[in-house]
């Protein structure tokens, strides 16, 4: 094999509890489930999760490294992440289309827009380059393949919990949405969401 089973063993339960611990990812498909349903909310943890494979790609192949060693390219990717997210907090005041006709294209959005808020976040570059080369044993070839491989046990536990997460919340959110006082109330709680993710962002040191 090209990961040594006993270090995928190990990977996996340490994977699982970043997976469960709370975080932008979870909070970005909770705002989500409550703005547009269970179905975006779905797509947009399988696009964050399309991002990490994509991060860890770079990670592998050493391109991640030269961007987490330049500030001003740190800077940049983080900025862009402020400003998409606060777009997205700014949608989110709009009432969604929820009816079956209107599914495809949120869902299609959703996605790309778990995909960009994903790559645009620079700390997700730092914690591929701090945690996943841990497990990597260069001696067994294929450096690039153990990255993707544990890139896809990180994608699969972060697809399968934020999107439980958004399921759930997409079934509430659903019903409340009958009702136009609480539609408009969800959608300013979903902009709040991603606006303090923004915010967050902001805030970001590269630490």
């Amino acid at each position: 094999m090209i990961v040594d089973p006993v270090t995928l063993l190990a990977f996996v339960p340490a994977a699982l509890a970043l997976n469960l611990t709370p975080g932008p990812d979870m909070l970005f498909c909770l705002g989500q489930g409550l703005r547009s349903g269970a179905r975006p909310a779905v797509a947009a943890s399988l696009g964050i999760s399309a991002g990490g494979l994509i991060h860890t790609a770079l990670a592998g192949l050493g391109l991640s490294a030269l961007v987490a060693a330049f500030p001003v390219a740190f800077d940049v990717i983080r900025w862009l992440g402020v400003c998409y997210l606060l777009y997205v907090a700014w949608m989110s005041l709009k009432l969604p289309d929820l009816s079956t006709d209107a599914a495809a294209a949120p869902t299609l959005r959703a996605f790309r827009e778990g995909l960009m808020v994903n790559l645009t976040n620079p700390k997700f570059i730092l914690f591929v380059l701090a945690f996943v080369p841990q497990f990597v044993d260069p001696t067994r070839g294929a450096v690039l393949a153990q990255f993707m491989i544990f890139g896809a046990v990180l994608a699969t536990g972060g697809a399968l919990i934020n999107g439980g997460i958004g399921i759930f919340a997409g079934s509430a959110g659903r019903v409340m949405m009958q009702n136009p006082l609480f539609a408009r109330w969800l959608g300013r709680i979903s902009a709040t969401i991603f606006a303090g993710l923004a915010l967050r962002l902001a805030l970001l040191e590269r630490g």
